[in-house]
């Protein structure tokens, strides 16, 4: 339930975010438009002045660019492939959430468990892991449950409950993998629609002009570019996820080495 909630209030943040810019550049062309109405005197003053671009002026300029091309390419075309972009984030900000949560200090939590069986036993340690969040500790937990079954089971037990733990936290891959492809298909969907429509103005009006094929070409491919753009973006927040992920599983094949050698070594479990 918290991971849903994450996921939607990520979805809630970004919705509102590109309602906020979108309502912002509105406001940008309506100054733009009462400063073009400005005395001839202000305006022959202004271009005297030597012109000052700031970073204000590039960002605004970057963001109606966008918008300009978004409406371009036709809303009802694009208007998916913003879709696949916005949820995608969404599913990659909730894993990195979720993976970051799950990361721990793993050479401190080994330390702390072998100090806990050597003054309070397996209920210390087992303790501990209540207390420590994350795959290593749920799979220490379970190992240390069974420690009084030889280290043969404890073995086993680890394995498979870190084939569990590695499947919840690829959970919500496929669905970013589904927006990585989705996007440029869609994108290639519009590009094939807006050239039929293309050849249907050279047909009506009976003559290649370049002037008609050229707006609906134009037209046409803005959404294969903001398909394509959408999968690379969403592409880069895969790859990092999926590094993170490694990372998080190599850690917990080493502490599952450390935990079987800290029962052998302090005599909890023996082979069966």
């Amino acid at each position: 339930m918290k991971k849903l909630f994450a996921l939607f209030l990520a979805l809630g943040l970004l919705l509102g975010s590109s309602v906020n810019t979108l309502t912002a550049q509105d406001g940008g062309d309506t100054t733009t438009t009462e400063t073009a109405a400005a005395p001839e005197k202000e305006a022959d003053e202004a271009a005297e002045a030597p012109a000052v671009v700031t970073e204000e002026d590039e960002e605004a300029g970057i963001h109606q660019v966008i918008k300009t091309k978004f409406i371009e390419g036709g809303p009802k075309w694009m208007t998916p492939v913003l879709i696949c972009l916005i949820l995608g984030l969404a599913v990659a900000i909730e894993r990195i959430i979720v993976l970051s949560l799950f990361s721990i200090n793993k050479d401190k939590f080994v330390l702390e468990i072998e100090e806990a069986i050597k003054t309070g036993g397996v209920e210390a340690a087992k303790e501990i892991c209540r207390k420590t969040r994350g795959p290593i500790a749920s799979i220490y937990y379970q190992g240390l449950d069974r420690s009084n079954e030889g280290i043969e089971v404890v073995e086993k037990t680890i394995v498979s409950y870190g084939s569990v733990q590695m499947g919840q936290m690829e959970k919500g891959m496929i669905w970013l993998s589904l927006f990585i492809a989705l996007g440029p298909m869609l994108g290639f969907l519009g590009t094939v629609i807006g050239m039929i429509q293309a050849f249907d103005d050279i047909q009506k009006a009976g003559d290649i002009n370049p002037a008609v094929v050229a707006g609906g070409i134009k037209v046409a491919l803005l959404t294969t570019v903001g398909g394509l753009i959408v999968a690379m973006f969403l592409q880069l927040f895969y790859n990092y996820i999926i590094s993170k992920i490694d990372a998080i599983v190599n850690n917990m094949e080493e502490a599952s080495i450390d935990l079987v050698d800290i029962l052998v070594k302090n005599k909890i479990t023996s082979s069966k």
